[in-house]
């Protein structure tokens, strides 16, 4: 029987691009997957919201992953791809990483090469670790792992430039990652220079307010990616519903001006 893994590899080889959103419970993973989509993104600063009402500075652990991952794996047969952060340590560190989180029910675990702790990918004065550090990390992770895809990220962008960030992705490649990652470049010629450079599968970040333009998947296809990631969006609507219907309970006492905006009782 094939793995969820592999049929995770083989959708991402094929056109259209795989558009993975983000959930940061059970119920929004579901959602994703009556709405019709093909794979589930765990991102940490979701969880770090949602969980600990905390920004995405490294506050939040392995054993906070493992839970949501936990949980969304017991809702959904969907391919879930998992954000390790830094694989919270060295290479050592990254073994047990892998393996709880592959335990868990992740398909596919992305590591990046920042300084942990690590900073959101779309914030400034982000450090990142030698290429060898990276390299050996990443060979930690294939060595652990069964069946996940391993990906590499790079935040060498903002902080070594374009040219550091394209070569440290072709390198993490060629040390036997699946997937490679280039954080929040900073304009579309910028994005599409990495598609055209990066010679492998390769994936990109969707973040409303951040760093990147938001270009539309067809656009982001014919550049020549393999996955989009919109790690915050359902994170950041649910907060913008849930300013308005405590705002209306406040001022009114009731929620009767905010029912077109539920789902009834008996849709849950």
């Amino acid at each position: 029987m094939e793995s969820l893994a592999d049929i995770l590899l083989s959708r991402l080889r094929r056109k259209p691009i795989l558009i993975a959103p983000g959930a940061y419970n059970a119920l929004c993973a579901k959602l994703i997957e009556n709405a019709g989509f093909e794979a589930i993104y765990v991102g940490g600063a979701s969880i770090s919201y949602s969980e600990f009402a905390l920004p995405d500075l490294g506050f939040i652990g392995l054993e906070d992953m493992q839970r949501c991952v936990l949980k969304i794996r017991n809702t959904t047969s969907l391919p879930i791809i998992c954000d390790a952060d830094t694989g919270y340590g060295n290479d050592v560190n990254v073994k047990h990483t892998v393996k709880v989180l592959e335990m868990a029910g992740a398909n596919a675990i992305q590591i990046e090469d920042q300084v942990f702790p690590k900073k959101c990918g779309h914030l400034e004065d982000k450090r990142v670790i030698t290429e060898e550090e990276m390299i050996l990390k990443i060979k930690a992770a294939l060595q652990t792992r069964k069946e996940a895809l391993i990906i590499a990220r790079t935040d060498a962008y903002s902080v070594l430039g374009l040219k550091e960030a394209i070569k440290r992705a072709n390198l993490y490649l060629k040390n036997g990652a699946d997937i490679a990652f280039v954080e929040a470049p900073q304009n579309i010629k910028d994005i599409k220079t990495i598609a055209q450079n990066v010679k492998g599968l390769k994936m990109v970040n969707m973040v409303e307010g951040g760093k990147s333009p938001l270009l539309s998947s067809k656009v982001l296809e014919e550049f020549g990616y393999n996955l989009i990631i919109f790690p915050g969006s359902a994170i950041r609507v649910t907060v913008k519903a849930l300013q308005k219907l405590f705002s209306i309970l406040k001022i009114e006492g009731s929620t009767t001006g905010y029912l077109k905006e539920m789902v009834l009782f008996d849709e849950l």
